[in-house]
């Protein structure tokens, strides 16, 4: 089946909405393509051609940016915030993490209030800004 660029648009539009506000937290790119109507390997493509980025990364920016703003506005232990977003050991959640901030998880929690009202920003402008 052929759909147009304008469509196409819409179901990226669409996708990256529900991604976005979804409160399911192992995301992947099945699930994605699944809610698209599309294969996988379709949905990688135009991903990509549309947003200028791979559909896994996105998926890992979602991920690691929402985890880094439950790390500063919860209580929760490193451990389960780790959990509850897909990384199954905290040792490859805090390596993520430190990639993807520049801090370790408990430095995040750590920050000064400023600091984390400035990297709430920066995860919440990330976001939006990597499919634009």
């Amino acid at each position: 089946m052929h759909y147009d660029n304008e469509h196409q648009q819409e179901v990226i539009s669409e996708i990256i909405r529900w991604m976005n506000q979804s409160a399911i937290r192992f995301l992947d790119i099945t699930l994605t393509a699944r809610r698209a109507g599309f294969s996988r390997w379709h949905m990688q493509r135009i991903f990509k051609q549309h947003t200028g980025i791979t559909l896994g990364r996105y998926i890992r920016i979602l991920r690691l940016s929402n985890a880094a703003i439950a790390l500063i506005n919860t209580a929760s232990p490193v451990i389960e915030i780790a959990l509850e977003y897909g990384y199954e050991s905290q040792q490859t959640f805090t390596r993520a993490m430190k990639y993807h901030t520049g801090f370790n998880p408990g430095a995040i929690k750590r920050l000064p209030a400023a600091d984390k009202d400035k990297l709430v920003q920066e995860m919440k402008k990330l976001i939006v800004l990597a499919v634009h």
